[in-house]
């Protein structure tokens, strides 16, 4: 983040940090979510901390910005019925907001969970590319991805052996058929492609018992055409 509060800075441009996926998460003493202006988490279920369904925040320290966030997501009005600006529906209802509220006092607990359960991986996957936690920051496993050139049989392989596991976002950015009138090309962004073909996420909720995530890790390292 550093890099880019540096840029928005110069040139006095608000930063929208996207930490939907990384509540609890720090880099250098601060959470994912205060570092911008302002920063945008999600509760859907199967975050860190999920609701019951979808939802979610948006925080800041900026009073006007936190004024018209409101208006946003009520209709653009304080008064009922007198809309001040063009809003929407994006209420958190109160069934969401009561289980988030219990939820949210064992978000800690949970972390810990996933950060053990990283660990024992880290001791037990043998070849593959495994996260690598940066000095100074606190890393919170909403996936912990490997990267592997066979993913596609260690996949057929997981699922022979009753493990789930997923590939995030298969598709870069720049190829996605939204972005089409940009005008990239397969081979624009190598790296964004070979991460898109490599990357493999593991089972890591904080619920896992470490036979569990030996039994994993025996899997992929068993894998018959594993190849790093």
């Amino acid at each position: 983040m550093d890099p880019i509060l540096e840029v928005a800075a110069r040139h006095n441009i608000p930063v929208i940090e996207d930490a939907a996926q990384a509540i609890g998460s720090e880099q250098g003493g601060r959470r994912a979510g205060s570092m911008g202006t302002m920063g945008c988490l999600s509760f859907f279920p199967s975050k860190n901390l999920g609701g019951f369904g979808d939802g979610g925040m948006v925080v800041t320290n900026n009073a006007e910005l936190a004024d018209r966030l409101v208006l946003l997501r009520n209709h653009g009005f304080r008064n009922k019925y007198h809309n001040e600006i063009l809003g929407g529906n994006f209420r958190l209802d109160a069934i969401q907001a009561a289980v988030l509220r219990v939820k949210l006092k064992y978000l800690d607990r949970w972390t810990e969970g996933r950060q053990r359960n990283a660990s024992l991986y880290r001791q037990e996957i043998q070849g593959a590319q495994l996260p690598v936690e940066r000095t100074g920051g606190r890393h919170i496993y909403n996936q912990f991805v490997i990267r592997i050139s066979s993913r596609d049989e260690l996949i057929a392989h997981l699922k022979e052996n009753g493990i789930g596991c997923e590939v995030y976002y298969p598709v870069p950015m720049h190829l996605q058929p939204c972005f089409a009138d940009l005008g990239y090309r397969k081979g624009d962004f190598p790296v964004s492609e070979e991460a898109a073909r490599t990357t493999l996420a593991l089972p890591i909720y904080p619920e896992l018992t470490p036979e569990m995530i030996r039994y994993v890790a025996n899997a992929v390292n068993l894998c018959p055409t594993r190849k790093t």
